[in-house]
């Protein structure tokens, strides 16, 4: 799976720079053992809604509380929560743990949205798996959005509201 998403970023002349690392599971983690990498660091949350019919993968920056009952509203959804491992492996094919805006390439139904931060989009460059928790791709964000269109998905940029 990791390697033929490498072999699509070359086809599809994706630019990417990667770092392999130990296994991580949560921001803090890659902070202690991932060194300064050129890029935004990200959290990548997939919810879904009360009913399980819509699906959500959201990416903001790594030091984001994420108010998940405003965007919610925000996004015109009752019942935002965070989605079963099942319902990731399901619709993404992910592990808990490396959920990652490159998983758009295993929803060729586009039955996830995809939803980014504005200020995360903003940046030059943002750091995602692929695929896999054990290293970490700085991808271009101009890239990243060519990634993404090619995959079927056009993400929702914008204020993703935040914890207080």
């Amino acid at each position: 799976m990791e390697h033929a998403l490498y072999r699509l970023l070359d086809a599809q002349r994706i630019r990417y720079q990667r770092f392999e690392h130990p296994p991580v599971y949560t921001c803090e983690e890659a902070a202690r053992v991932i060194p300064e990498l050129p890029g935004a660091e990200c959290k990548n949350l997939f919810l879904c809604d009360a009913k399980g019919r819509s699906h959500f993968l959201v990416a903001v920056p790594a030091e984001a509380g994420v108010d998940i009952k405003a965007l919610g509203d925000m996004l015109g959804v009752k019942g935002l929560r965070f989605a079963s491992p099942e319902r990731l492996n399901k619709y993404l094919g992910l592990e808990p743990g490396s959920v990652t805006l490159l998983a758009a390439v295993n929803d060729g139904n586009q039955h996830v949205a995809i939803v980014v931060d504005e200020a995360l989009w903003a940046a030059d460059a943002i750091l995602c798996h692929p695929l896999v928790n054990t290293a970490t791709l700085s991808v271009p964000v101009a890239d990243l959005a060519r990634f993404l269109a090619y995959c079927g998905h056009s993400p929702r940029i914008l204020a993703v509201p935040r914890r207080s």
